[in-house]
C-alpha cells in the first residue's frame, strides 16, 4: 500500500484522488500506467445503450397500480339539490370498511384541494387536512362538499346566504343545502352506518349552524369551529359598529370568481399608509373596485345594526328553534377574525334551557388554530400540543359518542377552557354562571385611580385624565410597517406585546403593583367607561393586560412582556341603541358599558395588571371621524377631526373594569 507522505502529489490533491479514484491512483503510483505517448484503450458503451438521436418521453408510461396500494377509496359525485343544482362532493372512505360514520363539513374554499395536502399520497392521513388525524383513526368516511357557487358546484353565490325568509326569498339555503346533501350521503353510501357529524371552522362554521336551523334526522351531532354567527356585532366585519378593515380583501379572494381571487393591488408595503392614504374604508372600497361587488354594498348602506343584520344574527335564530343536535362549540381565546359567534351561539342556546348536549370550548389558539399544532401562539410557549390534546380527548370522542354505537358513552361539562395563566384546561360544570356564585359581588371592579393607577377600592375623589386624539395620526394595531398579507404576524396580533402602544401620548394606561398574590379570572370582563370628548363621536378600545415580571430567567424574552388579556373596540355612537346612532353631545360625560372577550386566567404573584384605554385601532378597524356623520363609509377628508378625551374615574362616574375575580380558595 503506497501511503499519502511518500506520494509526490500535493497532500489535498493526493487525498481526493486516493478517495475519488482509488483504483487509477494506485496503479498510476505504483509505476503500471501507460508509457509516455500509448494511446488510451477506446471506451466501451455497455451493450444495453445506445446513442439517443429522438425523445427522451416514452409512448407509453405504466406505475404499479396506486388504487391497490391505497388505504382508501376516492369519490368525486354532483349531489342534486332539491331545486335541481348539483353540488361537487368528494368522498374518501378507508378501504374495506362497513358500519363507517360519516364526518361532512360543507366549505367555500375548495372542497376538492381539501383531499389533497400531499398529492397522489396513499395514506387517508397524508391526504386530509392536519385537523382530521384523530377522525382518520377513527376510521371515519370524510366528506368535503364546494357549497352553492363556488369552486365545481352549480348555482349562484351569495356571501353567507342568509335563511330563507325577508332576506332570502329563494326556496333553499344552507340549511336545505346541508339537508339535502346529508340525505343523499346516507342513501347512497353503503359503507356508511347512516349516521352523519358536521364540523367546520370560519365560514365552514357558518354552514354548520345553518344546518342545525332544520336538522336532518341522520345528523347526530355537530361542532361549529369559530363560526361566522354575527358579523356585526363582533365576528368578521364589524366589532360594535367598527369596521374592519382587512376583510375588504376577503371580498376580492371570495366573490371575483367561482375559484379563488386575487387580493386587493397595493401601492404601499405598508397597510397603515394605504389606509390612511385613501381617507375612508369606503373611499378605499371604491379605489379598489369594489363598488362592483353586490355583497359590499349592501354591507356599506347597513352600517348599524338594523334589520340587515339581525335577520341572520345566527345565535339567536338557532336558539329559537331549541336545537336538539349535540353541540360542541370550539373558539380560540385570541381569534383575532371570529371572537363573537361560537361563545354567544352556546350562551343563546343554553339560555333557553334545553336538555340537548351544548358545550363551549375555548382553547389558547388564534382563528381556526384548534386545527393545527396547538403549542405555541406568538412567543407564548403551552404545555403540548393543546389543539391535539383537545381533538385527541374531547372532540372525537363526544363525536364516537353519537355517531359509533356501542362506543364509551361520553358526557361533557358546560365548558371547557384553557387556562391561559396555568396553562392547563379546567373543566367546568357551569360556566361562567360558576363565577357568578364563587366570585365577590358576581363581577369585580377595578378601579381606575390616581397616578395612573389601578385599584379594588374606588377612589373616592372625582377625577380625570386626558389625551388627544388626531384622526390623522392613528394608534397602529402592531408596529409599522404591516401588511395584512403577512399571515404569522395577523395570526398572532391579539398576543403581540402592547409597549409601543403604551409610548404613545394618546393611550392612557393603568396598572396595579406588583401583585403580592395570584389574581384569577374567569368568565366575561365588562368594560365600565367613563368618558367625554370635544368631538361628537368617538371610538372606545379597552384592553386589558397581564405585565410580565421585569425579567423572567426561564423565558427572557417575555421579561416585561405586556400580554393581551382580553381586548375590543366599541364605538360611541351605538351607546343607546345599536340600531340607531346618535351623536355624542361633546364635553359631556357619557357611560359606555360593553363586554370583552372571555378569559380564564391567572395574573400571577409578581405580575402586574395593566388597562390601557384608547381612541383608534389602525387599520385593523376603520377610522373614527370623531365628527358624527350618518355613515362613516362615506365621510369625508374634512369630517376628520381632532378631539381630547377624557377618562373620568372616582366618584359617581368611577371608570372600572370589571373582572370575574375567582377566589383562590374556591378556583
Amino acid at each position: 500500500m503506497i501511503h499519502a507522505s511518500h506520494s509526490v502529489l500535493p497532500s489535498g490533491f493526493s487525498r481526493m484522488m486516493r478517495y475519488a479514484l482509488p483504483g487509477a491512483l494506485l496503479t498510476l503510483l505504483s509505476g503500471t500506467a501507460l508509457a509516455a505517448g500509448a494511446a488510451p484503450a477506446p471506451a466501451q458503451q455497455p451493450d444495453n445503450l445506445s446513442v439517443q438521436t429522438g425523445t427522451d418521453i416514452p409512448a407509453k408510461v405504466s406505475f404499479p397500480n396506486a388504487e391497490q396500494q391505497r388505504d382508501y377509496i376516492k369519490r368525486e359525485v354532483m349531489v342534486p339539490m332539491r331545486d335541481g343544482v348539483k353540488l361537487y362532493t368528494v368522498l374518501v372512505i378507508p378501504k374495506n370498511t362497513r358500519n363507517a360514520p360519516i364526518l361532512l363539513t360543507r366549505t367555500p374554499y375548495h372542497a376538492k384541494n381539501r383531499v389533497d395536502r400531499v398529492s397522489n399520497g396513499l395514506t387517508m392521513r397524508e391526504i386530509l387536512p392536519q385537523g382530521d388525524d384523530v377522525f382518520v383513526e377513527g376510521g371515519y368516511i370524510r366528506v368535503f362538499q364546494d357549497i352553492r357557487g363556488k369552486y365545481n358546484s352549480q348555482g349562484d353565490y351569495v356571501m353567507t346566504r342568509p335563511p330563507r325568509g325577508p332576506l332570502n326569498p329563494t326556496q333553499t339555503d344552507e340549511t336545505t343545502d346541508a339537508w339535502d346533501t346529508i340525505d343523499w350521503l346516507v342513501h347512497n353510501v353503503p359503507e356508511s352506518n347512516g349516521r352523519v357529524g358536521m364540523t367546520g371552522s370560519s365560514y365552514e362554521g357558518f354552514t354548520v349552524v345553518m344546518a342545525l336551523l332544520d336538522p336532518h334526522p341522520a345528523l347526530k351531532v355537530a361542532a361549529p369551529e369559530s363560526p361566522m354567527v354575527d358579523g356585526w356585532m363582533g365576528d368578521d366585519w364589524f366589532h360594535y359598529g367598527a369596521f374592519r378593515q382587512g376583510g375588504l380583501d376577503y371580498f376580492t379572494s371570495q366573490m371575483t370568481a367561482r375559484g379563488s381571487g386575487d387580493t386587493i393591488p397595493r401601492k404601499d408595503a405598508d397597510d397603515y399608509t394605504n389606509f390612511l392614504k385613501a381617507g375612508s374604508a369606503g373611499a378605499f372600497a371604491t379605489q379598489a373596485g369594489l363598488d362592483q361587488y353586490p355583497f359590499w354594498n349592501r354591507m356599506r348602506a347597513h352600517p348599524a345594526y338594523d334589520s340587515f343584520w339581525q335577520g341572520q344574527a345566527l345565535d339567536k335564530l338557532l336558539a329559537s328553534k331549541k336545537p336538539t343536535v349535540p353541540m360542541l362549540w370550539e373558539q380560540g381565546l385570541w381569534d383575532q377574525e371570529d371572537m363573537w359567534g361560537a361563545i354567544h351561539a352556546w350562551q343563546a342556546i343554553k339560555d333557553t334551557d334545553i336538555k340537548t348536549p351544548n358545550t363551549l370550548v375555548m382553547g389558547p389558539w388564534r382563528h381556526s388554530g384548534v386545527n393545527y399544532n396547538g403549542s405555541s401562539l406568538g412567543p407564548i410557549d403551552f404545555e403540548g400540543d393543546t389543539a391535539h390534546q383537545y381533538r385527541r380527548d374531547v372532540f372525537r370522542p363526544f363525536f364516537d359518542t353519537y355517531l359509533k354505537p356501542g362506543s364509551t358513552s361520553v358526557h361533557l361539562p358546560d365548558a371547557i377552557i384553557y387556562n391561559t395563566g396555568d396553562q392547563k384546561w379546567n373543566y367546568y360544570r357551569s360556566w361562567p354562571s360558576v363565577c357568578e356564585a364563587e366570585c365577590s359581588g358576581a363581577l369585580t371592579p377595578l378601579f381606575l385611580s390616581a397616578g395612573h393607577g389601578l385599584s379594588f377600592s374606588k377612589p373616592g375623589k372625582e377625577s380625570a385624565d386626558n389625551y388627544i386624539s388626531d384622526p390623522s395620526h392613528p394608534v397602529p394595531f402592531l408596529s409599522r410597517p404591516f401588511a395584512f398579507s403577512d399571515g404569522p404576524r395577523w395570526k398572532s396580533w391579539l398576543v403581540q406585546d402592547q409597549r409601543d402602544a403604551e409610548s404613545r401620548p394618546d393611550v392612557v394606561t393603568y396598572e396595579t403593583g406588583v401583585l403580592d398574590a395570584p389574581v384569577r379570572v374567569s368568565g366575561v370582563p365588562v368594560a365600565d367607561l367613563y368618558a367625554a370628548t370635544t368631538g361628537t363621536d368617538a371610538d372606545w378600545v379597552v384592553k386589558l393586560i397581564d405585565v410580565q415580571p421585569a425579567t423572567t430567567p426561564d423565558t427572557p424574552k417575555m421579561g416585561g412582556y405586556e400580554l393581551p388579556v382580553s381586548m375590543d373596540i366599541f364605538r360611541g355612537r351605538y351607546r343607546k341603541s345599536f340600531e340607531k346612532p346618535e351623536a355624542i353631545a361633546a364635553n359631556q360625560t357619557e357611560h359606555y358599558h360593553f363586554s370583552l372577550p372571555a378569559v380564564n386566567h391567572v395574573f400571577g404573584k409578581g405580575h402586574r395588571i395593566m388597562v390601557q384605554i384608547q381612541s383608534s385601532w389602525f387599520p385593523v378597524y376603520d377610522r373614527n371621524p370623531q365628527k358624527f356623520v350618518p355613515n362613516i363609509f362615506d365621510a369625508k377628508p374634512e369630517d376628520y377631526t381632532t378631539a381630547t378625551q377624557s377618562i373620568h374615574y372616582g366618584g359617581a362616574a368611577s371608570t372600572a373594569i370589571l373582572l370575574p375575580v375567582v377566589k383562590e380558595d374556591q378556583k
